[in-house]
């Protein structure tokens, strides 16, 4: 008889699927782990086999979810040469996203959750640092070009537009009408314009689209 084939590496993404479908739906506090199990057509005990508890299910959804976005922002990355088309580009993919529909449900529920469990919070911090470490690096290698001013703090703007990104991203999220998108890209573009001495035209205007 042939060994049973392995089937962890097909049933735990989709287990993650689900679970951010049911979370993005219904919230972390009022998913429940059958609820995930009914979605991908499974039972909980081996959803806790694979996951340990709800939140350890939730911390994998959000990795995902940023493993996601980063592999679209790397590839975006490498079809730019300069420093200031690369921030521009990472300023609209945060701002407005796969589908140009920003979204920051998941990550609200990652900082209300991080407030009272110290895993999660561990995990916050790991992913907001890398954020702003790449948004540094670029503001470094814009400075070895002479594009950006000597004189801009890479880690002090990193800080800046990462809070006024998450900040305006979730009035964004939550459909406040006088914030959009394209204002959060606008304003975003603005603070780094006048932070590191150039203009950052968004990509419609400099493509003569906008």
């Amino acid at each position: 008889m042939s060994p049973r084939p392995k089937v962890d590496h097909l049933r735990k993404p989709k287990i993650v699927a689900a679970a951010a479908e049911v979370i993005y739906q219904r919230g972390l506090f009022d998913t429940r782990v059958g609820d995930v199990a009914e979605r991908v057509g499974t039972s909980a005990p081996t959803i806790l086999y694979y996951f340990e508890s709800k939140d350890r299910l939730f911390e994998e959804v959000v990795d995902q979810s940023d493993r996601e976005f980063y592999g679209r922002l790397t590839d975006g990355q490498a079809r730019h040469e300069r420093a200031a088309e690369k921030l521009v580009h990472l300023i609209e993919e945060t701002s407005r996203g796969p589908g140009g529909i920003s979204d920051y449900t998941l990550w609200m529920e990652l900082w209300v959750r991080a407030r009272r469990d110290q895993t999660v919070r561990r995990n916050y911090f790991r992913l907001n640092r890398r954020e702003r470490d790449l948004i540094a690096d670029i503001v470094r290698e814009g400075q070895e070009s002479g594009e950006f001013s000597a004189e801009a703090n890479p880690d002090e703007f990193a800080l800046a537009l990462s809070a006024l990104m998450d900040g305006l991203g979730v009035q964004v999220t939550l459909g406040q009408p006088d914030v959009t998108p394209e204002r959060m890209v606008a304003r975003c573009l603005a603070l780094a314009s006048t932070e590191l001495g150039c203009e950052l035209p968004e990509a419609a205007r400099r493509n003569g689209r906008g």
